[in-house]
């Protein structure tokens, strides 16, 4: 973690140097708002540009719900495009291609607000800010600022460029803050204790890799839990339970992506997870050449959901415990292979993310997660999807082409047999 050290002393320094350029005074810091931007907008120099959008950032964040509304409201209307200047430029432009007119139209066609976001970035921590100001805009539900929050995502699509992350190892020795934040965040397996954690984490057997932003050294982005295992469990269970069987790392053929989480809301809409998964996967293949089989321990969140619409007799008699396994097999086929959506793409959110990025789906696995959420969500029933690194990538083109899901010959069989 020296790597996150050295950004965290230099995000210091740079705030208390920050802090001793105010003092200084760089002009009035007003606590109307709507003048606290007029300033970020109109001063031109680096510092003083801090100073203000670190002010006003702070003003932004003291805003109730109906305050904030408001104040975007305000922006919309006061820091719109200017139609008449773009107008006029598009002529210009017409009568003369050149750069200069060009790069005049780029400009008169962007809303003013999105060069203040740009400046409020700039400010200490302000990355960070504006991915929580985006979590804020995205609750208020208001279809009026659904631009903020569409642009927003479009500026976090260079910030947070692939190539900008770094990927760290989450064990047992990392900061009690981080291994907090991973407690916080975990999204498919609730982690309940530090004794939890510590069995996900401390075992030679069991890894976990995040994502960093150099920016927000602090906070994972996204972070995936990985079992070494020989084959693949048929129970979630016997991955997470505490008092498993721990394995010699060297006897392990098979990586299993068990758990992935995105941590946080204001990062809606970005794929991380397509280049965490396969950048992990390519680094234990380098470190353990005998792992030979990549693959996800997945859960089925709309599964009950889907055979409460398209097959009502199964799911009463899921709801009554009193379903065959047949049934469940075959409506978890459907449900995984076909689509009722209108983009044609699978109907299952986890299915559509690993199908997405080039993998196929390998076997499903009844009474796989009997906890209450796995139960309420998929009836226990779980899917494995095998990232071959060999033909991810063709797979990823082929499915964008045709919309058909890779399957294994196991589950080819099957559907044949249930006549899927």
């Amino acid at each position: 973690m020296s790597f996150f050290q050295n950004i965290i002393t230099s995000v210091m320094k740079g705030t208390r140097r920050l802090n001793r350029f105010r003092s200084k005074g760089f002009g009035k810091l007003h606590n109307n708002i709507n003048k606290a931007v007029d300033s970020v907008m109109s001063t031109s120099g680096e510092v003083s540009t801090l100073v203000f959008a670190e002010h006003l950032l702070n003003l932004i964040e003291e805003l109730d719900d109906n305050g904030l509304k408001k104040f975007l409201k305000d922006l919309l209307k006061n820091y719109d495009i200017d139609t008449k200047v773009l107008l006029k430029d598009v002529k210009n432009y017409s009568l003369n291609k050149n750069t200069e007119n060009f790069e005049k139209i780029r400009i008169s066609s962007e809303p003013g607000w999105i060069e203040l976001f740009r400046r409020l970035n700039s400010s200490s921590n302000g990355t960070y800010r504006l991915v929580k100001l985006r979590e804020r805009i995205r609750s208020l539900n208001d279809e009026e600022l659904k631009t903020f929050d569409l642009r927003l995502l479009k500026l976090f699509k260079y910030w947070f460029n692939p190539s900008f992350l770094v990927l760290e190892k989450i064990d047992w020795e990392t900061p009690a803050n981080i291994l907090e934040k991973i407690i916080e965040y975990e999204a498919v397996h609730e982690i309940n204790s530090w004794d939890d954690l510590r069995a996900r984490l401390a075992p030679i057997d069991r890894q976990c890799f995040a994502f960093f932003h150099p920016l927000i050294p602090n906070d994972p982005l996204i972070f995936v839990e990985v079992a070494l295992t020989t084959g693949i469990p048929k129970s979630i269970q016997k991955i997470i339970n505490l008092d498993r069987q721990e394995i010699e790392i060297e006897d392990a053929n098979t990586a299993i992506f068990y758990s992935i989480s995105n941590c946080h809301n204001g990062l809606l809409g970005i794929s991380f997870g397509n280049f965490l998964i396969k950048q992990v996967a390519s680094n234990l293949k380098r470190e353990l050449p005998d792992l030979n089989q990549f693959t996800t321990f997945s859960p089925l969140p709309g599964f009950m959901k889907w055979m409460e619409e398209y097959s009502p007799i199964s799911f009463e008699r899921c709801t009554d415990k009193n379903c065959s396994e047949d049934e469940l097999i075959k409506n978890a086929i459907k449900y995984l292979t076909h689509s009722e959506r209108d983009d044609g793409m699978p109907n299952d959110p986890v299915s559509r993310f690993h199908i997405g990025n080039g993998a196929s789906l390998e076997r499903i696995n009844l009474n796989a997660d009997t906890s209450e959420k796995g139960m309420t969500q998929s009836y226990g029933v779980m899917a494995n999807y095998l990232y071959d690194l060999d033909v991810v990538e063709e797979n990823h083109e082929i499915f964008f082409k045709n919309k058909v899901v890779p399957v294994s010959s196991e589950i080819e069989s099957l559907k044949k047999k249930h006549k899927v």
